[in-house]
C-alpha cells in the first residue's frame, strides 16, 4: 500500500475454459496447475517453463533436445512466453527488489524522519526551511517513494505481494521485461499521485508498482486461459482497502500502477513474435511518456 502519513485472452487453441479444480499440474513443479501443454511431447507446462515457440508453447526439454527441429540443441536457447531468456533462478530480480525495499526500510529505522522526508513524493512543500519536492527540479522523488515505507506493516503486506504475484510473473515475462515492467508501473502510479494529490501531502510505497504486476497477471492469466476468479477476488479486496479513508491510503498510485501495468504487460503477453521487441518496449516507451508529460504539466501548475 502506498500510504498518506496522517497530517490469459486464448491458450491452446483445442482447449476452452476450465474451472482451475481441474486443470493438470506442470510435469517439472507437480504443485503449479496449468491449462498450456508443450505442443511437441504434450506435458502441462506451468508460466516458468513455458519456452516461446513459432507455434504455442515448448518444454525446456524438447527445447534442449531440439526434437523435430533439425537445428542443432544450442540454436534452440529456451525462452519464456514473453520471449525473455529462461534463467536458472526466475526470481532473481524479485529477491533483489525485496532486498532493496528492506534495505531501504533499515535505512529509514536507522536515520529516521530526516530520510523518509528527503526522498518520499510531495509535489512542492517547506521542508527544512525550504521550497522542496517534485515541482522544484526533484523527480528522483517519483522513482525513491517507491522503496520507501511507513510502518513494519505496511512492508510486511507489501513484500508479500511482491513475492506472491512477483517470483511467477518474472518466470513468465523473463527478467528484462519484468524489471521494466516494475519501474514503468511505479512511476505510472508516481505520476498519477503526483497530478492529483495536494502538493503539500507526501506518498510513500511500493505498491503502485505491486498493482501493475497484478494488472500484468491479469493479462497473463487470460491469454492462458486460467482461472480468473482467485485473481479478480484479490484485487477487489485490496481495492476496497484502497479507498476505505481510515488506512490514508493514496488510491491514485495503485490506480495508476495498475492502469500502466496492464497496458504494459498486455504488450509484453500479447506482441507478434516478428516484432516483438519492438512491441513491448515500444509501447513501455510510450507510457514513460504519458508519465513525464503528466509531471511537466502538474509541475508547470505548481510553479
Amino acid at each position: 500500500m502506498d500510504q498518506q502519513p496522517p497530517g490469459s485472452p486464448q491458450g491452446p487453441r483445442d482447449q476452452g475454459p476450465q474451472d482451475a479444480r481441474s486443470l493438470p499440474g506442470c510435469y517439472r513443479h507437480p504443485d503449479r496447475e496449468t491449462g498450456v501443454r508443450c505442443t511437441r511431447c504434450e506435458r502441462p507446462i506451468c508460466p516458468e517453463c513455458m519456452v516461446s515457440a513459432s507455434v504455442g508453447f515448448q518444454c525446456p526439454d524438447c527445447v534442449r533436445d531440439g526434437s523435430g527441429t533439425g537445428h542443432a540443441p544450442a540454436a534452440n536457447r529456451p525462452r519464456t512466453l514473453a520471449g525473455g531468456t529462461v534463467a536458472s533462478d526466475p526470481r532473481l530480480v524479485t529477491k533483489v527488489l525485496i532486498g532493496l525495499n528492506l534495505a531501504f526500510y533499515l535505512v529509514q529505522v536507522s536515520v529516521g524522519d530526516a530520510f523518509t522526508s528527503r526522498f518520499e513524493l510531495f509535489g512542492r512543500a517547506l521542508l527544512s526551511g525550504e521550497v522542496q519536492g517534485v515541482a522544484e527540479g526533484q523527480w528522483y522523488r517519483m522513482l525513491t517513494s517507491m522503496f520507501l515505507h511507513g510502518s513494519v506493516m505496511h512492508i510486511l503486506f507489501n513484500m508479500l505481494s511482491l513475492w506472491w504475484i512477483g517470483g511467477p510473473l518474472e518466470a513468465a515475462l523473463g527478467r528484462v521485461r519484468y524489471i521494466t515492467l516494475y519501474f514503468v508501473s511505479g512511476l505510472s502510479g508516481s505520476a498519477l499521485t503526483y497530478l492529483l494529490v495536494g502538493p503539500n501531502q507526501p506518498s510513500l510505497g511500493a505498491s503502485g508498482a505491486i498493482y501493475g504486476l497484478f494488472g500484468a497477471t491479469a493479462v497473463l492469466y487470460r491469454r492462458l486461459n486460467y482461472d480468473m476468479r482467485p485473481l479478480v477476488g484479490l484485487l477487489v479486496v485490496n481495492l476496497i482497502i484502497t479507498f476505505n479513508p481510515g488506512f490514508h491510503i493514496a488510491w491514485q498510485a495503485h490506480v495508476g500502477g495498475l492502469i500502466g501495468g496492464a497496458v504494459v504487460g498486455y504488450a509484453m503477453v500479447h506482441a507478434p513474435r516478428e516484432r516483438r521487441n519492438l512491441v513491448q518496449y515500444g509501447v513501455s516507451a510510450l507510457v514513460l511518456i504519458v508519465v513525464v508529460v503528466t509531471t511537466l504539466l502538474r509541475t508547470a501548475q505548481l510553479t
